[in-house]
């Protein structure tokens, strides 16, 4: 499943669900149980998910449910499951035992094709659990983090400079995630850019999150997703680059290392160009 962006759209705005189906160019929906979501209005949310996910769709939809330790999960999913969602966002994950957790409860349910997208840094213990996700269960699809619920975990007045850079603590649990991700030979997925009207500051953000190793990225706003998708998706460039790389080390099979356009190319840039050509749709 390609997921270079990731649209949230809140539980309960049925017109805001059909809009971004349509006319996002999202490459995935994370339709919102959880924080987007008043106390009052979960009810309503559930039915409207659940409604939506009766229809004929033409991109893969996510829920995000609300965390195991809130009581409202087993509800959540009771409503969604039913619309076969492709997958669930599961918040304030902490490692491999909110992850057993929620693939057992899939498994109750039947819900065999269901993936799982954790959202790992929510929580302070859950910062000590980012290398326990890999060899749990095949549902796992990625890891993402979040840059807001952790500073009012641990009394923090904001996870960001005055430039809107993370500080370092924050740096820390996007570094974190990214290394937890790979480590678990999953997608590692970047958090929202909060600031929804600065296109060109996401522009630059997606890029450093590709360029670090990220695949893809959420998104809160239908205007983002077109930025992201850009980002993260490999330049003309930079695919036939790759093509050349893996040319190359194919007629030379033998070979470690290689002269390739006047620079010298080894094994692990063969990975990096597979890697390239994979986000590219080859």
């Amino acid at each position: 499943m390609r997921l270079r962006s990731l649209l949230f759209v809140p539980g309960d705005r049925p017109d805001r669900m059909e809009k971004a189906a349509v006319a996002s160019g999202a490459d995935a929906l994370i339709l919102d149980l959880e924080d987007a979501v008043a106390l009052t209005q979960k009810d309503v949310a559930r039915t409207e998910i659940g409604k939506f996910l009766q229809r004929d769709r033409q991109l893969p939809v996510f829920v995000r449910v609300n965390p195991l330790d809130s009581g409202m999960t087993d509800e959540d999913l009771a409503a969604v499951l039913p619309g076969k969602p492709d997958g669930i966002v599961l918040p304030k994950a902490e490692g491999r035992t909110s992850l057993k957790d929620l693939d057992s409860k899939l498994d109750w349910a039947g819900a065999q094709d269901v993936v799982i997208l954790p959202i790992a840094t929510e929580t302070a213990a859950a910062m000590f659990q980012l290398g326990s996700y890999g060899g749990v269960t095949n549902r796992l699809i990625g890891l993402t983090w979040g840059a807001e619920d952790l500073p009012a975990a641990i009394g923090a007045v904001t996870s960001r400079e005055d430039d809107g850079s993370y500080t370092a603590p924050y740096q820390v649990a996007r570094s974190l995630t990214l290394f937890g991700a790979h480590a678990a030979g999953v997608q590692a997925i970047e958090t929202v850019y909060p600031a929804f009207k600065d296109l060109d500051g996401l522009a630059v953000y997606a890029a450093r999150g590709r360029r670090d190793g990220f695949t893809g990225m959420m998104a809160i706003h239908p205007t983002q997703v077109p930025v992201i998708n850009a980002a993260f998706t490999p330049s003309e460039a930079e695919i036939e680059h790759a093509r050349s790389v893996i040319a190359a080390f194919a007629a030379n099979p033998q070979a470690g290392a290689l002269s390739l356009d006047g620079r010298m190319i080894d094994r692990p840039h063969v990975k990096q160009a597979e890697r390239i050509l994979a986000a590219a749709g080859e």
